[in-house]
């Protein structure tokens, strides 16, 4: 989905967050049970924006339908270099229905789990805060 490769290749999160369906399901790579709703994808993405270092995508892969997408990343997490890709399908509106993010190796996966840990209850607190308003005078 080029939409979403450039969006987080600029890290506009607030673009991604667009991207995202209300509904959408997010499968991690180091959390058993998904999540589910835009808040808490968008909190996680946006925690993970800040995580990966010299993150960028390899090559991008799409299906034959125009719905499902993958997208193959490199990125560093602290000393470990890791490889993955993000699994993406869309919803009738073009809205991203469902993100999956797949990691190797399981040293880079780790490394992952730890400092997505340690922002755990930050994530949590930015997915449950209402969002901005704009004041009109």
């Amino acid at each position: 989905m080029r939409a979403f490769r450039e969006a987080v290749e600029a890290v506009d999160m607030d673009a991604v967050e667009a991207l995202l369906a209300e509904d959408v399901v997010f499968s991690s790579p180091v959390v058993f049970k998904p999540y589910t709703g835009k808040a808490i994808t968008a909190a996680v993405l946006r925690a993970v924006s800040e995580v990966f270092q010299d993150f960028r995508y390899e090559r991008e892969l799409a299906g034959a339908d125009g719905r499902d997408h993958a997208l193959v990343f490199t990125a560093r997490v602290g000393d470990r270099e890791l490889t993955g890709c993000d699994f993406i399908r869309v919803n009738e509106d073009g809205l991203i229905a469902e993100l999956m993010v797949m990691v190797r190796p399981l040293s880079g996966a780790q490394a992952l789990a730890a400092e997505m840990g340690a922002r755990f209850d930050e994530i949590v607190k930015a997915a449950d805060s209402p969002p901005a308003q704009s004041v009109s005078t």
